[in-house]
């Protein structure tokens, strides 16, 4: 007998959702175990709030003793941030009689100096701790005991890492046979930290090319076109060939990921809920990555070189040791092919869903 789930979303993203993409991937995988999962979304954005609460209220009727996996993240449930309207979404299911699951995949309260991102910190960790209050069960994507505002992990918390929004269980064997090393790059982040992420490719290419001679660099998927002409820039005499595209089809990004020899990964912190850092551990990449607070197993399992986020120098080194150690870039693979496997693979994480909803 197949069992009813309901994913639940807010606000899409644009140009690309990556938790409907995570939502689909799950769908998919979570069919072998007798679960049919279907998407939802509550368009505030188009519709205003009270409208769009209603229509939630109406549809629900129909959910009771359903789990709606609610996916949670700021800017899903507020334009600027502050998600104040997150806990109503839940009690409407709970009225209803549903079954709550909040999936966390902002799992930290957005941090700055300033004083308005001050109150949007504490309104969010407000909104975070009320949602796992109203909730019948909590799936994060990082260990929470990683978690700053959580203060004594519950019973009904749960930890399920998150996969690479790809179409492939097995990708491609690598493809990066031209005898010219190559560093990819999957998304840059926007605005300044992106503009961070970008000086610190190029430091770290310039160097790795003074070092070893020439290098390719392949930078590829969200806001990598806008930062083309300061990669360009930056390299520029200097022996790297530098190819630069923005967002690509995911069947393309496998081909991409397949003719590097590595994967380097700038973007505020590797975790088990960066899904373009493990996009590259699916591909069997090694991945060298800024540790942070919520960098734990079983990414650190997988072939991780882990970098401190303001030490450039040793991004630096990281980066020409694995380019020029080939039994040191097989070791790497071969832990990220193995990680994948157990712990990233569409068919590991729907397996654990599966274990958790069966047991409540």
């Amino acid at each position: 007998m197949t069992r009813q789930l309901i994913a639940l979303l807010g606000r899409k993203d644009e140009p690309t959702d990556a938790v409907e993409e995570y939502c689909r991937y799950l769908g998919d995988a979570l069919q072998a175990h007798g679960f049919h999962l279907q998407i939802r979304r509550v368009p505030w954005e188009l519709h205003g709030w009270r409208e769009s609460l209603r229509a939630l209220q109406l549809q629900s009727e129909a959910w009771r003793d359903t789990w709606v996996l609610v996916q949670y993240t700021a800017l899903a449930w507020s334009a600027r941030g502050f998600p104040l309207k997150f806990p109503r979404v839940l009690r409407i299911l709970k009225s209803a009689g549903a079954r709550v699951a909040v999936v966390f995949h902002d799992v930290e309260p957005f941090a700055s100096p300033r004083l308005i991102d001050r109150l949007r910190h504490r309104v969010q960790a407000r909104t975070m701790r009320r949602a796992l209050e109203l909730s019948d069960l909590a799936i994060f994507t990082v260990p929470p005991e990683k978690l700053s505002w959580l203060t004594v992990v519950p019973s009904k918390a749960a930890f399920i890492p998150v996969g690479a929004n790809l179409p492939f269980a097995e990708v491609p064997a690598s493809q990066a046979t031209s005898g010219i090393p190559t560093v990819g790059v999957f998304s840059i982040t926007g605005g300044e930290q992106g503009a961070r992420e970008t000086q610190q490719i190029i430091a770290a290419v310039q160097h790795a090319a003074q070092k070893l001679g020439r290098i390719r660099l392949s930078v590829f998927g969200r806001h990598s076109e806008l930062r083309e002409e300061v990669l360009r820039k930056g390299l520029e005499n200097v022996p790297v060939e530098l190819s630069v595209e923005g967002i690509v089809q995911p069947e393309q990004i496998m081909d991409r990921l397949a003719a590097c020899d590595l994967l380097l990964f700038v973007r505020n912190g590797i975790s088990t809920r960066r899904s373009s850092a493990i996009a590259g551990i699916a591909a069997d990449l090694p991945v060298i990555a800024h540790t942070i607070s919520e960098t734990a197993p079983p990414v650190t399992d997988a072939g991780v070189v882990l970098v401190s986020p303001n030490n450039q120098n040793e991004l630096n080194e990281a980066l020409v040791r694995v380019l020029s150690d080939a039994s040191f870039r097989a070791e790497l693979s071969a832990r990220s092919r193995a990680a994948f496997k157990a712990h990233f693979a569409w068919p590991a994480i729907a397996e654990r869903y599966a274990a958790i909803l069966n047991s409540r």
